[in-house]
């Protein structure tokens, strides 16, 4: 099983907060989109091509032949940026592309990112055209002056009104992505925003904390905020560790309570609803990564192509790839797992580790197993406690191979 996500970078306008590459260049969008044809093709006969060599090299060996394509695709995650600035024509255009040089498996789960606003009618009536079976929209908040703040171009009301229609479409899956920890939000005001997600009924919902990220807008306006005031502090978070706090507990408390299950740090879903995309990446399943700045892992190394819409367009029109590359070593791949498993409700497997990986996890997990951050399972799996995700960053540091 393997996992395709595809990357489209444009956005009408960017969001202060936001750190992913992307580009307001809307002119570039149909070169952009045949580029990543041509990406999906040479990708695909470069991975069959991969499979058959093996294939002949066991066959030779007294073992069993594979056969081209054998590579199943089990979920297709269609991000940016903002996916739904595409044309209807130019969204077909990737999926089919997408199908015709993959093995697709029946039940692929198949993902859109949309903005609320881009969700009319006739998009809708698209989409259903489409193999798309889940949406992801991101709400952010229920408040508008906060929406303006982030510079999002929705107002509170459409998000209801984009998951009515999503819904009238045939969509079954729906998420949406919410964001706490705003300059001078209440707790009060969370609660209304979490009201207002819980009011849509959707089968999933992602929470993330708004952070100061280095090279985006926020980060910068940050900056001048903190010269201005002569402040040397370093800090990431816009409210207080204690508030951040009180906000992430009220969240579990009333999603869990309205029958969401936590299974990873910032996600909720209704049961049989976890993203499955999102779900490989913390379980080590491989994915390709298609388009501008998408990285690509296969479990031995780890690429990421150029984060250049112009010189990826160029790249793939001549039929090269501009990537950079990195081989994973035995360390690497156990801290990647700490990093990745620890998130989920499941945990760290310690029974797939090497020996020396397993101690090492064991000896220093055991000062947060007594202050009762971690919790050790009978099946072997170690795995935050409720106390713990909220500590979350500090506990898979300590866990770190160095």
């Amino acid at each position: 099983m393997a996992g395709i996500y595809i990357h489209i970078p444009f956005c009408r306008s960017r969001c202060i907060y936001c750190g992913f590459y992307s580009t307001t260049a809307l002119k570039l969008r149909q070169e952009y989109v045949e580029a990543v044809c041509r990406e999906l093709e040479k990708r695909a006969f470069e991975e069959r091509g991969r499979v058959f060599e093996e294939g002949e090299k066991a066959f030779e060996e007294g073992g069993r032949r594979k056969e081209k394509g054998e590579y199943l695709i089990n979920t297709i995650y269609i991000g940016g940026g903002t996916p739904s600035q595409l044309t209807i024509g130019q969204l077909r255009q990737i999926l089919d592309a997408v199908y015709i040089y993959n093995n697709v498996a029946e039940d692929a789960e198949v993902t859109i990112e949309v903005n609320p606003d881009d969700v009319t009618e006739y998009f809708v009536r698209g989409l259903s055209t489409l193999p798309v079976n889940r949406v992801s929209m991101g709400a952010q908040t229920f408040d508008d002056e906060r929406l303006r703040f982030l510079h999002r171009r929705h107002s509170a009301s459409q998000v209801s009104e984009a998951v009515r229609l999503l819904r009238d479409a045939g969509i079954r899956n729906i998420s949406v992505d919410l964001m706490y920890g705003f300059p001078e939000e209440s707790l009060d005001d969370w609660q209304h925003d979490i009201s207002s997600a819980l009011a849509l009924n959707v089968e999933h919902l992602s929470a993330y904390c708004l952070m100061v990220e280095e090279g985006t807008p926020l980060y910068n306006m940050y900056s001048r905020t903190q010269q201005e005031s002569s402040s040397s502090s370093h800090d990431t978070s816009l409210t207080s560790e204690e508030l951040e706090l009180a906000m992430y507990e009220t969240l579990t408390d009333r999603l869990e309570a309205a029958g969401y299950e936590h299974y990873e740090i910032s996600n909720f879903a209704r049961k049989g609803y976890r993203s499955r995309h999102n779900s490989s990446y913390w379980d080590g399943t491989p994915y390709i990564g298609i388009g501008a700045a998408a990285h690509s892992y296969d479990g031995n190394t780890r690429s990421w192509n150029v984060s250049d819409i112009r010189k990826y367009i160029d790249a793939m029109t001549e039929g090269k790839r501009l990537f950079e590359s990195e081989t994973i070593d035995d360390d690497t791949r156990y801290n990647d797992l700490v990093t990745v498993a620890l998130r989920t409700r499941e945990g760290l497997d310690l029974r797939a580790l090497q020996p020396k990986y397993r101690d090492y996890a064991i000896k220093n997990a055991r000062r947060f197993i007594s202050d009762g951050l971690l919790q050790l399972s009978a099946s072997d799996h170690l795995a935050l406690t409720r106390k713990g995700l909220f500590v979350s960053d500090m506990i898979m540091s300590e866990l770190i191979y160095i």
